[in-house]
């Protein structure tokens, strides 16, 4: 048993219990507001130094964060994490372009626009063009590729799909990108998000 600490908003700490759920794993929640610092707060930093959220305290007292490396932590030896070293090494390369090109921006306007409530006219319109370049992208992958690494879901799918799902909140209508919308419709589904 592990627990997970996170914030139900995040799509970072929502896709590490998405793989714990998954994989059948047994864990305890605890809701972090980010909003109101509790990520910040000192007990919290005495055990998470990077102050962050999603985190995970283990049951021998060791303590881990960043939702990727958390995610590939714990779906090590499972089906999410490719066996063909070129597939992992691809699933590893969607991973490390959604944290730089994807969630800087999708997941950065929809935290300003719905969260926070700002106008369009506010929230830096260069959100708004990386956002649809990282959509474009996906789109381009997914337009000859069923999965981002592989065949089957893998840790690349929920990573990606955890702002994806919500980037209507940020103002991107998937519609635009059908290959992406039919994309998070299977992952979906794969999690048991939707039936």
């Amino acid at each position: 048993m592990f627990t997970i600490f996170g914030d139900k908003v995040s799509g970072n700490c929502l896709k590490v219990k998405w793989v714990a759920d998954h994989l059948g794993l047994a864990y305890c929640w605890v809701d972090v507001d980010v909003v109101k610092g509790e990520a910040k707060a000192p007990a919290f930093l005495a055990r998470f130094p990077m102050g962050q959220v999603p985190a995970v305290e283990f049951a021998d007292g060791r303590c881990l964060a960043q939702s990727n490396a958390l995610m590939l932590h714990l779906a090590e030896g499972s089906a999410l994490i490719r066996a063909d070293s070129f597939a992992r090494a691809e699933m590893l390369q969607w991973l490390f372009w959604e944290q730089y090109s994807h969630e800087p921006a999708i997941a950065v306007r929809r935290f300003q626009k719905y969260y926070l409530g700002k106008p369009d006219s506010e929230i830096d319109p260069a959100l708004t063009r990386k956002g649809r370049a990282a959509l474009d992208q996906m789109e381009q992958h997914l337009a000859t590729h069923t999965w981002f690494a592989g065949q089957g879901l893998s840790c690349a799918d929920i990573g990606l799909v955890a702002y994806t799902r919500v980037a209507h909140e940020g103002g991107f209508d998937l519609a635009e990108w059908p290959a992406v919308q039919a994309w998070v419709a299977r992952v979906e589904r794969a999690l048991g998000l939707i039936t």
